[in-house]
């Protein structure tokens, strides 16, 4: 808990502003308390036409919250802000009939869909904390700590672990009042500094949404979460209206107790904080299971596992003709303030640099991600990463770092016509039919992070794993081309900086298992806290887990569940 507490002050404390005098009691330390309603951040968004541009816009939880009239800025979709704070891009679908786009707070890109319920009153879900079905738990904490100016900062965390969790920044204070912004969500929080308590009150687009009274504690704060029943089997997936074909396992000849052994010790806490586990077999979902609260419909932070779809938009466009080729050059596309940065070893930077790791930059130091996202030391992402010094010369050595695919999004940004977020959702995900996801933004609020911002459900995420076994095609559509697909899969540089030296191809890894005497070779996605894609090509079978393995060193846990269970029941 103390070093997640620590990662946040690093990450906020260079911007904290004060306005006004500061109150004299200490109040540094964790103050706890108790949200008075679990769905509070579970929302109803809807949307009433009343004419070409006018709309009724409700959003409620257990009560109405926003209910106001709204004005579109465009006639063939629905767009505005609200209160400069939470903003609507929604388009209709060919028959008029769907709303669908994004709901943006924050860095946070919700992809939303609104149905016609009649009279044109178009009706859906927003689950800004990402959770289909309430908190878990209503505990809070808020740490708060005093700087050296005598000002304060304040850092809450909510007892359900699903959440992503919070970066608050814009620290002021009025006397006893302390507002703060969360820098994710776009959540504002007032914290009213009492006697022997703290008031906190959160609000989402300057409406109030709920408080709660905190009282300090000395002996350290740890969540509780309310215990979640979930029947575990190896039964047969339930079927859902999401592309995906549900089998048994019996149908493929899988050894059913290898999974129950796999489950059983999943319950017993010996591969801790496993999410989910999924697996495909020739195209059809046969084993699927949840833990710890996750369900088939809360998306999953996916962090670095991320940057394999981050490649498939890159290769999508180059299918298109936006991007000719891998061999075209960095700087040819960077916006001009930036392209004083460029000297000749820069120059010569290609996009199938960043997409192997080997752009040359120094980036396990001034252009690593702890670094360029880190506001004591960089106040622009994209000016600290290519202000970073060269180290090698491109292609030619391959260090593994974020800046590489944040600067292919940079990239294409400045090549589409369209937001780039736009382009991701009819290329890749609606073909996909992935409605459910989230994307987070760079700095900039604006651009996508190619680095590692997107949240999918694990059952969308397997299918864009399928997607890759099946060479670029999903239910016969192509959808990425196949030589993209091949090209991806390359093998092209060791990765210099992991004990495995691990080959790599564009933002896939490749590693190789040995089990029962045989090697299976997969192509991975890999992010971490333990989120895994398994293309295993040898077994036609993907499989997906996703974890919470942040911060005790078990982010690569799931290659000992698919190395030590899964690949001996598919092998059986």
């Amino acid at each position: 808990m103390l070093k997640y507490i620590s990662i946040l002050i690093v990450l906020s404390v260079s911007i904290v502003t004060s306005c006004a005098q500061n109150v004299q009691q200490n109040y540094d330390g964790e103050w706890i308390g108790f949200l008075p309603n679990k769905n509070s951040f579970n929302f109803q968004v809807s949307l009433e036409k009343l004419d070409d541009t006018t709309y009724h816009l409700t959003i409620a939880n257990d009560q109405m919250l926003i209910d106001e009239p709204i004005v579109s800025s465009v006639n063939d979709g629905v767009q505005f802000t609200l209160n400069n704070r939470l903003f609507f891009n929604l388009n209709y679908s060919q028959d008029t009939q769907t709303l669908t786009g994004f709901i943006k707070g924050g860095k946070l890109l919700y992809h939303v869909s609104l149905q016609n319920k009649g009279s044109d009153k178009f009706v859906g879900a927003w689950h800004p904390f990402m959770q289909d079905n309430g908190l878990q738990s209503d505990d809070v904490m808020l740490y708060v700590e005093s700087m050296q100016d005598k000002t304060l900062v304040a850092f809450p965390f909510f007892g359900d672990q699903r959440f992503r969790g919070m970066w608050t920044q814009d620290f002021t204070q009025k006397g006893n009042i302390l507002e703060f912004t969360d820098g994710m969500t776009g959540f504002n929080f007032r914290a009213k500094l009492l006697k022997t308590a703290i008031e906190l009150e959160i609000f989402m687009a300057g409406t109030f949404i709920t408080k709660t009274s905190l009282t300090h504690t000395n002996d350290g704060w740890d969540y509780n979460s309310d215990y979640v029943h979930q029947p575990q089997n190896t039964d047969t997936p339930v079927q859902l209206n999401d592309g995906w074909t549900t089998t048994n396992i019996n149908a493929f000849g899988i050894n059913k107790s290898e999974l129950t052994r796999l489950i059983a010790d999943v319950e017993a806490q010996k591969l801790v904080n496993t999410h989910s586990v999924l697996i495909a077999k020739e195209n059809k979902l046969v084993f699927e299971t949840y833990f710890d609260g996750f369900n088939a419909n809360i998306p999953h932070d996916l962090r670095s596992a991320s940057k394999s779809i981050s490649s498939a938009i890159i290769g999508i466009a180059i299918d298109d003709n936006i991007i000719e080729s891998v061999d075209e050059k960095l700087y040819d596309f960077i916006p001009k303030q930036y392209q004083y940065t460029k000297d000749a070893q820069k120059a010569a930077i290609k996009l199938k640099d960043l997409l192997t790791m080997s752009s040359g930059l120094d980036v396990n130091n001034q252009a690593s991600e702890n670094n360029y996202q880190d506001p004591r030391f960089s106040n622009n992402w994209l000016k600290t990463v290519l202000e970073a010094p060269m180290v090698k010369e491109p292609g030619t050595y391959a260090d593994y770092g974020s800046a590489n695919p944040f600067l292919l999004g940079v990239y294409l940004n400045e090549r589409l016509d369209m937001p780039l977020e736009t382009y991701m959702d009819e290329k890749l995900f609606t073909p996909l039919g992935i409605t459910n996801y989230i994307n987070q933004t760079d700095d900039s609020e604006v651009t996508p992070y190619f680095g590692g911002g997107m949240l999918l459900t694990p059952r969308d995420l397997l299918k864009f794993g399928q997607l890759y076994q099946n060479k670029g095609k999903w239910k016969g559509q192509q959808i990425i081309s196949e030589k993209w697909v091949e090209a991806s899969f390359g093998k092209y540089l060791r990765l210099q900086d992991y004990d495995d030296k691990n080959l790599y191809g564009y933002l896939w890894w490749h590693d190789t298992y040995e089990v029962n005497g045989k090697s299976i070779k997969a192509i991975e996605a890999r992010g971490a806290g333990g989120q895994f894609i398994f293309i295993i090509p040898a077994l036609e079978s993907v499989i997906v887990i996703t974890s919470g393995n942040f911060r005790n060193r078990k982010g690569n846990q799931p290659r000992e569940i698919l190395k030590k269970y899964i690949l001996p029941a598919l092998m059986n």
